[in-house]
Formats: C-alpha cells, structure tokens, sequence
C-alpha cells in the first residue's frame, strides 16, 4: 500500500453490473490492512441526499431537473460527508459519484456534457476521485441480472438501448482521464472479479 494515507475510491457501472455486491467486499478487505472505511453511496450518503434519492430514482421530471438534483444531493455528500472524512483521515468508498452522471444523465438521457462539466466545476472544483473502478460489463448480461429483482426503480427500467449510451458514456470518462480509471470485466465469475481487486487492493 502506497504512503497515502487515505483515498477517495468510487465504485461505477450500469444498473446490474454488480458493483454493490463487490463495493461491501473491497471495504472490509481494506479494512482489514488498518484503514478506517467510510461506505457511502450517491444519489444519497445524507439525512436530505437519501430523500433526494427516493424522488429521483421513483418520480419522472425533465432531464434539467434530474440533473441538478443529482448535484445538489452530491454537493451536501461532499460536503457533510466525504470532505469531513477525508480531512480525518479516513478512507472514502462511494457507491458512484460524478461519473454516474456524465454517464446516466449525458450517456443514457442524452444531457449536453458541457452543461454536466459547468455542474461538476461547481459542486467540486477541488474533488476527484483517486481512483475509479468502472465494473464493465454487456448490457445483456446486467439485464438478465436485474432481472431477478422483484421491484425496479425507474432507471432500472430503462430499455437496452439507454444503457448501451450509459456504458459508452462511462467508457467515454475512461478515454478523457485513463489514469483514474480502472475498467474491470464484471461479465466474470465474482471469484475472479475478487482477485482482480486483491491485486487492486495491493497496489493503491
């Protein structure tokens, strides 16, 4: 493990690619070399961010709105949540954070990425990720995987075809920053998604 003492990790991809499952795993992994973990996740990670999350994820609005509502519940995550954190030393894990919206509201809605590049300068000039771990994987296979779950929100809903922009939204951020990114074939048996983030975990 490198001399750093904390990082600021984010977990991305589309709906049904298993980034959750992987996300509680990597923190207890990390937690085991010494680091305090701070698990978070976005839209949410406060008291007013998960209320935002429960009308983003279940109510229709324009795009204009989605996304600033995206942003303003980010901006009190960084802001009550992820900068304390950091500043106390501790390790951040984010269940997404901006890239999910380049790729959800840019990719998948269409969202002109400059006005989502004026929002990200807003909300956090001075914030990045030190490392991103986008779980990649066909869209088919995610759709056959939330499949299985019994009540979908309205992203989840979504068409192939959404997702197919999301995954190249999220491929588009790899190929503009390739040193943040690392790209992980979660079409893979979970086993091997795990060894692939031990030797992550090794490194960072």
């Amino acid at each position: 493990m490198s001399s750093q003492t904390n990082k600021f990790i984010t977990f991305e991809g589309v709906d049904g690619a298993g980034k959750s499952t992987h996300l509680a795993w990597f923190a207890d992994e990390l937690r085991q070399r010494g680091p305090e973990v701070i698990v978070t996740r976005e839209p949410g990670g406060t008291p007013l961010g998960e209320q935002l999350r429960e009308i983003l994820l279940n109510q229709t609005m324009n795009i204009g709105t989605e996304a600033m509502l995206m942003f303003a519940a980010r901006l009190e995550h960084i802001e009550q949540v992820i900068k304390p954190a950091l500043r106390a030393g501790k390790w951040v894990i984010s269940d997404r954070f901006s890239d999910a919206s380049f790729a959800y509201q840019g990719g998948g809605r269409g969202m002109d990425w400059n006005k989502l590049s004026q929002l990200e300068q807003w909300v956090h000039p001075d914030l990045q990720p030190d490392l991103t771990l986008i779980f990649d994987v066909p869209v088919e296979i995610a759709r056959q995987r939330l499949a299985n779950n019994v009540s979908l929100d309205r992203f989840e809903q979504e068409q192939s075809d959404f997702f197919e922009r999301v995954r190249a939204g999220y491929h588009r951020r790899v190929q503009k920053n390739p040193q943040r990114y690392v790209v992980i074939d979660a079409s893979q048996t979970p086993d091997i998604v795990k060894l692939k983030l031990k030797e992550i975990i090794v490194i960072i």
